[in-house]
């Protein structure tokens, strides 16, 4: 019997003991953080082989004669959801022993191109790469890996999407623990990301967009939430997904995590804030019920790019060249639809720096407006040491068009609200419910929560830090060193743009400083 039968029902626990497993026959022979590259392309191939397998089966029963299907496959590709061509499927490639990385490599380029949907997503990895004139993983660990990944059916019957969607998620997570400062580009921890999800709330029929997606996770827990909530009931209305990543490798994932959670799911390769992809036919920016994301916190971003602007995203205020946050925040809300609602989750200055300075503060002056419009809805603190590539608390900010509590935010400091985890800390389920709890019901707990009103927040300078106006314990706030780096930076630029207008007054005059 071919040992891809010998199926033991997947549970969580076993499914991750399978995956470090199969993680461990290609330890050594790459860095840590380059596994998912190899493993997630082939749990994919996997997937894709059994999920042929089952429709055709299921094709059989009604033909009587496996050829017969067969024929009628290779001519009609719409009667099943992926085509694999023979040579491609996983059976043919487990019983091969030499040539498996050309083989590999050949059948997921195959499999792309019978299916355009699948380009750029399984077929970019070179499993036949070299490194100074050696294999990187050598055919014997290949044949190894295949070995493990081929132990259980990834069918219909065998499990379910969300069980392979936790296997991507699992490995993301160990490979943003092994990758230090780069991981919080694709991995946003999921307790977050099922947070947001719960306090956005999607309707059937609305459309999601993520414009800075990572591996798709903020998408996904949206759709999961979306299911649980209706039950996947047939006659709902399906939810739409759009999504935009610049990394090509992240991309990817994001293409074949979207596939496994059988998601529709658009997902566009390219710089949002330079080029964004999802437009209208006249070239505007294509709106949105819900947006989500978790945009990398203080990002460099030269000033031209906010300048020179054609999509009318930056009409409140340019951000400091020294922090994005309040760039990303006004694209997500130049791409929400007139009731439209977001939350994005971003490094906790983004909501209070500036507050207090005498004069002039760009991201300051850009929360003044969005506050005194009635645009924020929310303020949400997060426990330190969630992220994989910052030990900081984040804030969970949360804007809507169709306020339904006017004049008010509610903020709510859940710094307490976790387990202390390793290497990273989590937030239990039954807190993710307390805090939707909260936004939900749009109340106050003593020492959680508080409502507020723009006076209040317009006597504080707009600082909408929930630690301001929540003590927990009689704790100050105490301005991070993050912020106070990049506070220091933004006085900086604003000196020299100070002492550039000098400079021209004074030329205008004639004389030179």
């Amino acid at each position: 019997m071919a040992q891809s039968q010998l199926n033991t029902k997947l549970d969580i626990t076993v499914l991750e003991s399978w995956l470090w497993e199969a993680a461990c026959k290609i330890r050594g022979e790459i860095d840590a953080p380059k596994y998912k590259d190899y493993i997630l392309p082939l749990i994919f191939l996997k997937r894709l082989s059994d999920v042929f397998d089952d429709e055709a089966k299921k094709m059989e029963r009604t033909y009587g004669n496996r050829d017969l299907v067969e024929k009628i496959l290779a001519e009609d590709h719409q009667l099943v959801r992926f085509y694999l061509p023979p040579e491609s499927r996983w059976d043919a490639i487990a019983q091969k022993s030499t040539g498996l990385g050309e083989l590999l490599t050949d059948a997921m380029r195959s499999i792309a191109r019978e299916n355009p949907k699948l380009q750029g997503s399984i077929d970019i990895v070179d499993f036949n790469a070299t490194a100074a004139g050696q294999r990187i993983i050598p055919d014997d660990s290949l044949r190894t890996l295949i070995g493990v990944m081929g132990k259980y059916r990834l069918g219909l019957a065998d499990v379910e999407p969300d069980i392979i969607g936790h296997a991507y998620e699992y490995l993301l997570r160990k490979f943003a623990e092994g990758s230090g400062q780069s991981a919080g580009e694709f991995y946003t921890p999921r307790e977050v990301a099922l947070l947001m999800a719960r306090i956005l709330d999607p309707k059937p029929g609305e459309e999601v967009y993520d414009p800075c997606c990572g591996s798709g996770g903020l998408l996904i827990k949206c759709a999961m939430y979306f299911r649980e909530r209706y039950h996947n009931d047939p006659e709902v209305a399906p939810l739409q997904f759009c999504g935009q990543e610049n990394q090509h490798s992240t991309f990817a994932m994001a293409k074949m995590n979207t596939f496994i959670h059988d998601m529709e799911a658009q997902i566009a390769l390219q710089d949002t804030m330079r080029f964004p992809q999802f437009l209208n036919r006249d070239g505007s920016l294509r709106l949105f019920d819900i947006v989500t994301a978790n945009p990398m916190w203080n990002q460099d971003f030269e000033q031209k790019i906010y300048e020179t602007d054609t999509y009318n995203r930056f009409t409140i205020g340019y951000p400091p060249s020294s922090s994005a946050d309040w760039g990303w925040i006004q694209h997500m809300f130049a791409s929400l639809k007139k009731n439209g609602r977001m939350a994005v989750v971003l490094d906790t200055g983004a909501v209070s720096r500036g507050s207090g300075n005498t004069g002039k503060n760009r991201e300051r002056d850009i929360r003044k407006n969005f506050a005194e419009h009635d645009l924020v809805e929310a303020v949400i603190l997060l426990p330190e040491n969630l992220f994989y590539n910052t030990t900081a608390p984040g804030i969970i900010l949360v804007i809507n068009q169709g306020k339904l509590h006017k004049g008010e935010i509610l903020l709510v400091n859940a710094s307490k609200l976790f387990q202390k985890g390793r290497p990273k800390n989590f937030i239990p389920d039954e807190c993710i419910a307390q805090v939707a709890g909260i936004f939900r019901d749009w109340k106050a707990v003593d020492e959680i929560s508080t409502i507020v009103s723009a006076i209040d927040i317009a006597k504080n300078d707009f600082n909408l830090s929930p630690s301001r106006y929540v003590a927990q314990n009689g704790k100050d706030e105490t301005l991070p060193l993050e912020d106070a780096v990049v506070l220091l930076r933004e006085a900086e630029e604003e000196r020299q743009e100070a002492d550039e207008q000098l400079k021209e007054v004074l030329a205008g005059l004639g004389l030179k400083k």
